[in-house]
């Protein structure tokens, strides 16, 4: 399946999307989640094709974008008292002049002395959250692939706006870092669908198997990650 990025004004307002083709598509469709806008079309669909169907649609797309926008949280500034998610737990951010890097104690985590300037606290928030990520990944991809009789693949953290991960035909996985903030059981999720790459590059039924054989029926983890991601991502 290939993806690629563009861009369409719909009503006044520029709308980014992604277009993902597949033989298995037999006409385009729009799906829009916490991700944005996706076109999912069969490789013989024209940019003409794509951009006139979305114009058709253009208020139902732009109605749609509203509502998941409405449904997300605001951003982390970085100041003493805000929270941050880490596998689904909220965490308030305390001012310590002890601390000299991000260190969680319960459902608080230090981020430094009361000098720093909130960009800064950000800044460590963001690399903390992304070693967290780093080890949590690595650890549940290698647990999946052992159950599967293979070895631990190598699993890289991306910045993908639109996709929760990815498994290379090499066998590496990308994972997006923003996904520790997640609940545990939706990081899972991902973690089977791309360690079950590695037996099935596809998505076929015979893929999903493999998925369902690692954690069960997926199919509530997936609409819930879908519906209820944009509550728990701050950065």
């Amino acid at each position: 399946m290939n993806a690629a990025t563009a861009q369409i004004e719909l009503q006044g307002r520029q709308v980014g999307f992604e277009v993902r083709r597949s033989r298995r598509r037999r006409s385009i469709g729009l799906l829009i989640d916490e991700r944005g806008l996706r076109v999912a079309a069969p490789p013989s669909a024209s940019t003409l094709a794509i951009e006139t169907l979305l114009q058709e649609h253009a208020a139902w797309v732009l109605r749609k974008l509203d509502e998941w926008q409405s449904r997300q949280h605001p951003t982390l500034t970085g100041k003493a008292g805000e929270q941050i998610a880490c596998c689904g737990v909220w965490l308030t951010l305390v001012s310590d002049d002890s601390a000299d890097r991000p260190q969680r104690i319960g459902d608080r985590l230090l981020v430094g002395p009361s000098a720093l300037k909130a960009e800064a606290v950000r800044r460590r928030v963001t690399v903390w959250l992304k070693a967290e990520a780093t080890a949590l990944f690595s650890q549940r991809c290698a647990v999946f692939s052992t159950r599967l009789g293979l070895p631990a693949p190598q699993v890289r953290l991306s910045s993908a706006r639109t996709r929760w991960g990815s498994c290379s035909s090499n066998g590496r996985i990308n994972m997006n870092w923003r996904l520790i903030q997640a609940p545990l059981e939706w990081i899972d999720y991902v973690a089977a669908h791309e360690v079950a790459h590695l037996r099935q590059m596809n998505h076929s039924p015979a893929f999903w198997r493999v998925v369902d054989e690692l954690i069960g029926d997926h199919r509530p983890l997936r609409a819930a990650l879908r519906r209820d991601a944009g509550r728990f991502l701050r950065l």
